[in-house]
């Protein structure tokens, strides 16, 4: 399987997002939301990296988050709250 220029491009914003980068989470965000820069339209994907940005700090997140879950139940918020706090979880283990 080829790896094109967006996956790979993807594929370094996750590995930004999950050691912290707050540029990174957003665009993953922007990206699972639209369908676009190598990511599947998801909406569970988008509202976890827009929660993870509002919480270290950038601005345009939680509005960007709370526009995503306006299209979610309460059970796919749930969800994406769940992975978002497993990721947080994983980078303390490997702070640790």
């Amino acid at each position: 399987m080829e790896l094109t220029v967006e996956r790979a491009f993807f594929d370094r914003q996750v590995a930004r997002a999950t050691q912290g980068d707050v540029t990174a989470a957003f665009d993953l965000g922007v990206a699972y939301s639209t369908g676009t820069r190598g990511a599947a339209l998801d909406l569970i994907a988008a509202h976890q990296w827009f929660n993870l940005a509002a919480a270290w700090g950038h601005e345009d997140a939680p509005a960007a988050r709370s526009e995503v879950a306006e299209d979610m139940t309460a059970r796919e918020i749930a969800t994406a709250q769940k992975l978002a706090r497993g990721i947080l979880a994983q980078m303390q283990r490997r702070a640790a």
